[in-house]
Parts: structure tokens; sequence; C-alpha cells
């Protein structure tokens, strides 16, 4: 016998090779229920918004007609007539300045209050916390009256400032409860380190708070500029003069003076809510990523 023959008798079996693990397996649908109650919500969110849109390109006698049907034929003079008026543009800028310096003042508070919550130690922390957490439950709606009259003794009404600090304070408590998580999980060791680099508490906050923060800080910033685009009660009460309204101020008083055209107003009420469409499906995802890490934090 040969000594391969041997050799081949002496040296174990091969073990079996493992199954290949397959990464392309299908993924498991979810309940249909589900995705018809998904689906449901959906279009009771879509639909309104669908139907003030395509309403715009409708005339009149079209509405009557058929209310819930398609543009036949499209009528775009409604939209073009309101982009031509300056009044539109002037509560357009209106509602862009408050909204921008709104978010800029609820960013850059929230972010200094949440900073010396999360990272330090003081008497009355918790109940400040509880403060600002109450403050979810307070709505504007219940402090108008008051508020009105404080905003009267500071000389601001018919100002957009009188707008704009109470939409700041107003805006402080959402942007403290989501960003406090962000600046907790920021490692006391990167502090140290940044102390034995020579930052001081201004340099470690501008150097590294802010960039470890930043989709907190995207978030607070997206809900604060569509909720002050969006506000009407605050402007209702301080605005007096239609050169210092807001775009929803303007749908009020534009919707009382075409009452009878029904096709504008829709399409009025269309660019009014638009750029908050826009600003808020854009950065969708960054909301929902600052809302999951504010949850883990």
């Amino acid at each position: 016998m040969s000594v391969t023959t041997t050799v081949s008798r002496m040296s174990p079996a091969p073990e079996p090779a493992a199954p290949a693990v397959r990464r392309d397996a299908p993924r498991k649908w979810g309940s249909p229920v589900t995705y018809f109650v998904a689906l449901l919500f959906v279009g009771v969110c879509v639909a309104p918004v669908l139907y003030i849109v395509l309403g715009g390109f409708r005339s009149n006698s079209q509405i009557t007609t058929d209310p819930a049907g398609l543009p036949r034929p499209w009528v775009i003079g409604n939209y073009t007539g309101i982009l031509k008026s300056n009044v539109f543009w002037g509560e357009f800028a209106n509602s862009l300045i408050v909204a921008i310096a709104s978010t800029v003042g609820i960013v850059a508070a929230g972010m200094m209050v949440s900073f010396v919550i999360a990272r330090y130690d003081f008497k009355l922390k918790g109940a400040m916390y509880s403060l600002f957490a109450a403050g979810l439950m307070f709505p504007m709606v219940i402090a108008i009256t008051p508020l009105y009259l404080v905003i009267k003794d500071l000389g601001l009404v018919d100002s957009l400032l009188g707008v704009i600090i109470p939409q700041i304070a107003f805006g402080l408590p959402t942007t403290v409860i989501i960003l406090v998580p962000f600046l907790r999980a920021i490692p006391n060791e990167l502090e140290e380190a940044a102390a034995i680099d020579g930052l001081g508490r201004l340099g470690f906050f501008f150097r590294m708070v802010l960039p470890l923060s930043l989709p907190g800080v995207v978030t607070v910033g997206i809900l604060g500029f569509v909720g002050s685009w969006n506000n009407y009660i605050l402007p209702l009460y301080i605005l007096n003069t239609q050169a210092n309204y807001t775009l929803p101020l303007g749908v009020q008083v534009f919707t009382s003076q075409y009452s009878t055209d029904t096709a504008k107003v829709l399409a009025f009420t269309s660019l009014a809510m638009l750029p908050a469409l826009i600003f808020f499906s854009v950065f969708e995802r960054r909301i929902v990523g600052g809302l999951t890490g504010a949850v883990k934090g």
C-alpha cells in the first residue's frame, strides 16, 4: 500500500461548510391594517392641502359646478395676480423677518439655557428644568391678555418686535427639552481635555458643544421657524396696521375683501402656506433625527 493511501486514511474527514447567510433576504411586511390606517391618516392630512392648491387653479364657476373636480381648464391668473401684488410681498417680508428673528432668538437663548442646565450643578436646577417642562402645557392663548398689556406698557404694540419677543419666550420650553439631552450626552472627559488645552467655558461651548449638538440645534430651529411663520393669534392682538401684517393675518384680510372670489382666496392661502410646507418637507429627516437623538440622550 502506498504512503499516499495511508496518509489519506489517517487524515480526518473535512468538516462540512457552514451554510451561507443570505444577506438579501426580503423584509417582512407589516400588517395590512397598519398600512391602511397610515394611508388613511396621510390622506386626511394631504387632501385639504391638495384641494386648496388645486382650487387656486380653478375658476369660481368650476368650484360651484364641481367642487371636488380638477381644474378644466387650468386658471393661472389667480396665482399670477397675487404674485404681482405689493401687499402680498410686504406681508411675506414681515413673516420672513419675524420667523428668522424668532428662530435665531429661540436657538441662541435656548442653547445657552440648556448648556447651563445640562452641564453645571447649582441650586434650583431641577426646579428650573421643571419650569421649562411645565411651559409646554401653557399655551399662548391663555396668556394673551396679560401678554398684550405687557407689550403695550413696553410700547411695542403694532411693531414686529412685539411679536418676535413673545415668540422667543414661548419657544424656549420646547428648545430646552430637546437640547438638554444632547448636551448631557457629551462626555465630561471631553470638557476636561479641552480645559487642559487651554479652552475656557466659552471656547468649549463654541468649538465643541455647538458642533456635537448640531442635530438638536437644527431640529429646534426648524420647529421655531415653522411655528413662527404659522403663528396667528399673537399678530392678531399686536399688529394693527396692514403694513405690518404677517401672512396669516393677510389671509384673513384677503378673505374678507374677496369673500365672493373663492378661487382667488384659495390661491392666496396656498401661497401663504407654501413656504412653511416646503421648509418642513425639506428638513423633515433632520427633525426626526434630532428628536430621536434627544430621546436616546
